[in-house]
């Protein structure tokens, strides 16, 4: 993922993105009043004006009675000496535990599958690791195969492929010389950026005290954009979603852009599609094609406004239908979309099910839970005969925090199910869809998107048919009920000692105190803008993000409670305006991303995408042990006013962390993304993925290593060639303890 006010290759930060021109307020408070002009440095407030897994995995995925969690008498979690920041091309963890290379971009799968040269010939993605590593699940298998809620030494890890490392159009790392920047594009260079997109399934096991991937092993496989999905829930066969592949809307091909994960009760892999929207084009004359409908409207909203270009053309490498349907223009004639793609990215954005044992069953596209820039989806605690919450983010600026409510009620059988997708079925197709509005006095609520919302129905700006465009359009639904604009929503996770919800804000560029255009006023959910130098380049609005945490009135509740557990800043910011949370040098980070509770110690681990801190560290991830909602203070940051009279912004911050509740983990390798987590149910093995090191390179150094921004993982003697790679590494502590001891 891009990295706020930085420019990186691709000169486009699709993660970035901020669709949302919606009149929402940012906060249920109105802050009438302009700011002042002043712009201050580092430190202080500049014009006044920035995955998740949850918490129920394999183990412990039962009910209401499931033990808490509680770490062994001998033990003290975080006991480890915090990691240094580092700018170094290695990946550091503390003191006493061990890092080793699993599985790596372009790695073979399959037994006929040759072994990967690194050098740019290399073909046939579909058989091999995809790249940017992102969230990821742990799915044990026992010694004959079978699935195993406690095994410890073999299991399938289900991995996400995000995306690629680009400079214009091409994923240049991937092609001999870099691959062609113009249009049209080579359908040979298409054919592999497609392919390392998605999802794979990667037995792993432990081998005397290595660990290993399985090549060839019969569960292996790579889901790709263009493997066969069905659609699922209330949009299932909705006009919406008719194409030439689906005249009947009841399937897509693929899925794209794959970043947080999820583990449902029952044992399956979630894992959500995010900036799906830049794939498509969209032609500079197709308002008038589509006869200026509602869906203009909505294809706006999801950021692809009339004559918008894709972010790889991979529409132009010719006339076949896998190429042409990356062009969302109305073409064909028909008046239901079936002759051509024009509703083609209505199949986009949705969380996505898979059930990693069984390659027989169908992926399944769980509309129920809405279409939006999807992170993670986390679980709330289960509790027998009550409904299940899941809860979720929308990665974009500006944009809003989900949950939805199953019909269904919880039945502890259903954690063992004899078909776990009939039993996804059962407990995703079928529910309600809220979005939050957070309140000042640090309560808030969940607002339903259905039709029986008259602010739905009698919205001007977009006119609902149905449950199925309400879900399709979640951003269309929530902008119609006010919901609260966040700071960019990432992944979320859920506690498993008291069952609040967690969510990542990793940044908001959008912030200003005197804001114009789409631009927003902070608020108390969103209370910071300030200016920040990175180098001798000023950044403004909320460029370290922060992590706001919800307690639920129930699962099906529609009230909450909410402070903000940590702000990322640098230890020597302003403590009164930016470092609210006092971290120490020890402590400090910016723009957090991946977040993942250990069910089985607890820890509250934290990742971060930066670019605001990155001339200081790379990224990095944290551990941590966190408090409750309102265990800390109210703190207010004032912002003077041209005008006269200062404006007051109040926020509920969480309990100051100490040494022993807060420290830093890892430091990973250049131009890296830390993210995705997951343990064996002993805690003992904890996977991590390195995304898109050396990140930073450019088009034009390709040919000399030298000039590399990273040679990871080459350079600790993992695999073929000196290009970065994209990695899932394998965590260990050497006296044989649980992870973060």
């Amino acid at each position: 993922m891009k990295k706020l006010n930085e420019p990186s290759s691709p000169g486009v930060d699709f993660n970035d993105d901020n669709s949302n021109v919606s009149a929402n307020p940012t906060f249920d408070s109105i802050f009438a009043a302009r700011m002042s002009r002043r712009n201050l440095l580092r430190g202080s407030m500049g014009l006044a004006a920035t995955v998740a897994i949850p918490t129920f995995g394999l183990a412990g995925c039962g009910s209401d009675s499931d033990p808490a969690v509680v770490p062994p008498a001998a033990e003290k979690l975080l006991g480890f000496t915090p990691v240094a920041k580092s700018l170094a091309d290695v990946v550091s963890v503390p003191v006493g535990y061990s890092v080793s290379v699993l599985y790596a971009l372009g790695d073979p799968l399959f037994a006929t599958t040759t072994a990967f040269k690194n050098d740019g010939s290399d073909a046939d993605f579909e058989n091999r690791g995809g790249d940017h590593h992102d969230g990821m699940d742990w799915f044990g298998l026992s010694s004959s195969g079978t699935p195993s809620r406690s095994s410890n030494d073999r299991g399938l890890l289900a991995i996400n492929h995000e995306a690629t490392t680009d400079e214009a159009l091409s994923s240049f790392f991937l092609h001999a010389n870099g691959g062609k920047t113009t249009l049209p594009r080579p359908a040979v260079e298409v054919d592999k950026e497609v392919a390392i997109h998605g999802v794979a399934i990667v037995e792993t096991r432990k081998n005397g005290a290595k660990w290993e991937y399985v090549q060839g092993s019969s569960f292996n496989r790579r889901i790709t954009p263009l493997t066969e999905i069905e659609i699922a829930g209330p949009a299932r066969g909705n006009a919406l979603l008719v194409t030439t592949y689906s005249p009947n809307g009841t399937k897509t091909r693929g899925t794209l852009n794959n970043c947080g994960t999820g583990v449902t009760p029952w044992g399956t892999s979630l894992t959500g599609e995010e900036n799906w929207f830049g794939y498509f084009s969209r032609g500079a004359a197709d308002n008038a094609a589509r006869g200026a409908d509602k869906s203009v409207a909505a294809l706006n909203r999801y950021g692809r406004a009339q004559g918008t270009a894709s972010r790889h053309g991979w529409e132009t490498a010719g006339t076949d239908d896998k190429y042409a349907r990356w062009n969302n223009s109305k073409l064909g004639a028909s008046t239901t979309g079936s002759d051509d793609y024009r509703n083609e990215m209505n199949g986009m954005g949705y969380i996505v099910e898979i059930d990693p044992y069984d390659k027989t069953k169908a992926i399944k596209k769980r509309t129920a839970l809405g279409r939006f820039a999807h992170e993670s989806a986390a679980f709330s605690k289960l509790v027998v005969g009550q409904p299940l919450a899941i809860y979720m983010g929308d990665d974009s600026r500006n944009e809003y925090i989900y949950k939805f409510v199953s019909n269904a009620n919880w039945d502890a059988a259903d954690a063992s199910p004899a078909d776990r997708m009939a039993t996804g079925d059962k407990y995703m197709d079928a529910g309600k869809l809220f979005v939050a509005k957070f309140s000042a006095d640090g309560t808030g609520s969940w607002v339903e998107l259905s039709l029986t919302n008259a602010l739905i129905s009698a919205y001007a700006a977009y006119k609902f048919a149905d449950q199925a465009d309400i879900v399709i359009n979640a951003r269309l639904a929530a902008d119609a009920v006010g919901a609260t604009k966040m700071d960019r929503p990432e992944w979320n996770g859920v506690n498993p000692a008291n069952g609040e919800v967690y969510f990542t804000l990793t940044n908001n560029s959008n912030r200003r105190a005197e804001p114009t255009g789409s631009q927003t006023a902070p608020d108390a959910a969103n209370p910071r803008t300030y200016s920040d130098l990175k180098g001798t380049a000023t950044q403004l609005g909320n460029v370290n993000g922060h992590i706001v945490r919800l307690k639920d009135a129930s699962n099906a509740g529609i009230t909450f409670t909410w402070d903000v557990y940590l702000f990322g800043a640098e230890a020597s910011a302003d403590a009164a305006k930016v470092n609210l949370s006092s971290l120490t040098s020890d402590q400090d980070f910016s723009s957090p991303d991946g977040l993942w509770f250990s069910p089985y110690t607890g820890i509250c681990w934290i990742q971060t995408d930066d670019g605001a801190y990155t001339d200081v560290t790379n990224c990095m991830m944290l551990a941590g042990m966190p408090g409750a909602v309102g265990d800390g203070t109210v703190k207010s940051i004032t912002y003077p006013r041209a005008t006269g009279g200062d404006l007051v912004v109040s926020t509920r911050v969480g309990k100051t962390p100490t040494a022993d509740t807060l420290k830093r983990f890892l430091v990973g390798p250049s131009g890296a993304e830390i993210t995705g987590a997951t343990e064996t149910p002993d805690g003992k093995t904890m996977f991590i993925n390195i995304q898109h090191p050396g990140e930073g390179t450019l088009q034009a150094n390709l040919a000399d290593p030298t000039k590399y921004q990273s040679q990871w993982p080459a350079n600790t003697g993992y695999g073929a060639g000196k290009r970065p790679r994209s990695a899932t590494i394998v965590i260990t502590k050497n006296d044989g303890g649980r992870i973060g001891s």
